[in-house]
């Protein structure tokens, strides 16, 4: 007796589940392809793998928070144990790392229960990992100069304390660095009481045209002279030309100026003289406080300020 013969069609329902699993498949073994080209870019020893570790440290993280980072980035969640043999972290210093990598904003805790443990988008931690860095940094400034200002007061008067009175050259002073030399320059402008007069030039320490002591200067009823040497002026310092003359600042041109000049009430001021001998330009420095010094670049400034002309 013959086996029965079975007629069987296909549904439309097994097609539908048919197509269904070979989609499920099909997408399974893409993402393992993904997956393995991703986790081989971030292979601790991959060429790109070391570059971006390198960066990282170079924004702020140590070396055991910027490889667990990479490592996180390239898997969707670690326990910590995993993550420290996946990343070559000791075991004891894991918990360490990721507590640091959570606070700077780089990691999440996904599942509490378990401790899972997943890395935070990098356009959203990086930029708000260098504001944080950035805030703190200004913060840490702020304190700094407050403390300094006080350590100036206490200091100064040790340091005049300690000289045991003057030498037979403390009348002047050479000063090679730009921001000392601005320093001396707002101090001594500062203290004017009749009259300033300045030789302008660049480079500049100090831009005469940026600064708000001049004005100050001539509020306080001090006679403002700049001769400035003949140049492209932009937009901004024409502007600035504009107002000085506006406030009664006397300003001048002439096409070439022998040195930097700056004289206050023919007392005191500075000389700045470009050095012949460097081949990168170099200003030195001299800042005096001696009337017959004084009177003869006062004389010097006169003579050249007698050649200056107006200019619109």
């Amino acid at each position: 007796m013959g086996s029965p013969e079975i007629d069987w069609v296909p549904s439309g329902a097994f097609f539908l589940d048919l197509i269904r699993r070979c989609s499920v498949l099909l997408l399974t073994r893409l993402q393992l392809v993904i997956c393995s080209r991703f986790v081989k870019r971030q292979d601790p020893s991959s060429t790109d793998f070391q570059l971006n570790w390198r960066k990282l440290q170079q924004i702020g993280l140590n070396a055991y928070e910027a490889r667990s980072y990479l490592v996180l980035v390239g898997h969707p969640r670690f326990k910590a144990l995993e993550l420290a043999a996946r990343s070559h972290v000791p075991r004891q210093k894991i918990y360490e790392v990721l507590d640091s990598l959570i606070e700077k904003g780089f990691a999440q805790v996904v599942q509490e229960k378990t401790k899972l443990f997943s890395a935070v988008d990098p356009s959203l931690a990086i930029p708000g990992h260098l504001a944080r860095r950035n805030k703190a940094l200004q913060n840490e400034i702020t304190e700094q100069a407050r403390l300094a200002t006080g350590l100036m007061e206490d200091l100064r008067g040790a340091f005049e304390e300690g000289q045991g009175g003057r030498g037979t050259l403390d009348f002047l002073n050479l000063v090679n660095d730009p921001t000392q030399t601005a320093l001396h320059y707002r101090r001594m402008l500062a203290d004017a009481t009749h009259a300033y007069a300045e030789f302008s030039r660049p480079p500049f320490a100090v831009d005469p045209l940026d600064e708000q002591l001049v004005r100050d200067a001539h509020a306080r009823n001090v006679r403002c002279r700049l001769l400035i040497e003949a140049g492209p002026i932009d937009d901004q310092h024409t502007v600035r030309l504009n107002d000085y003359r506006s406030a009664g600042i006397e300003i001048r041109f002439l096409d070439k100026l022998p040195l930097k000049l700056a004289l206050f009430d023919c007392k005191c001021g500075l000389v700045a003289l470009l050095d012949p001998v460097l081949t990168r330009p170099s200003w030195t420095a001299v800042i005096f406080e001696h009337e017959g010094f004084a009177e003869g670049m006062g004389g010097l400034f006169e003579t050249y300020w007698c050649r200056g002309a107006n200019r619109s």
